[in-house]
């Protein structure tokens, strides 16, 4: 969450933070196109980028298209597991979460056939040798509130 946001989200009352976790429930619900903040590994700076997220069983999961070359998001994320979920659709907010990387086949296997479905892929096996997945726990308002973080 940048200082501009975390000032209005400050400043709110605790029925104006109610109101908005609503809508940003709703929105989490749905998957689709965010941004995401995470810190450089090597540079240490903030680095945005447009990427989707999906609604799984009721879990939040970010992956992408299958590929042998490892995604510099994802070595930061590896490097540092914080980063900020940017909800822009007609909800906007900017989430604070932690990201946990999944290695286990059997887990990547379960989730990426939900991935596979959303995207109409019928690729499951290259999907889950080459497709960066990870799950996010939101730590604020809209956070995972029926989940705990599932651990491999």
């Amino acid at each position: 969450m940048d200082l501009r946001s975390a000032a209005v989200v400050l400043g709110m009352s605790t029925k104006e933070k109610q109101e908005l976790d609503g809508p940003i429930k709703t929105a989490l619900a749905r998957g689709g196109t965010i941004d995401i903040t995470t810190i450089g590994r090597k540079s240490g700076k903030p680095r945005r980028l447009e990427i989707v997220f999906h609604n799984i069983d009721g879990g939040l999961y970010i992956s992408g298209t299958p590929s042998p070359t490892r995604r510099s998001w994802l070595a930061n994320l590896e490097a540092n597991p914080r980063f900020t979920f940017h909800l822009k659709g007609a909800v906007r907010a900017d989430l604070p979460a932690t990201a946990r990387i999944i290695d286990n086949v059997d887990e990547r296997r379960q989730i990426l056939a939900g991935v596979a479905r959303n995207w109409r892929r019928t690729d499951i096996d290259r999907m889950v040798l080459q497709s960066p997945l990870i799950e996010v726990v939101l730590d604020g308002p809209g956070k995972n509130a029926d989940r705990s973080p599932t651990r491999a």
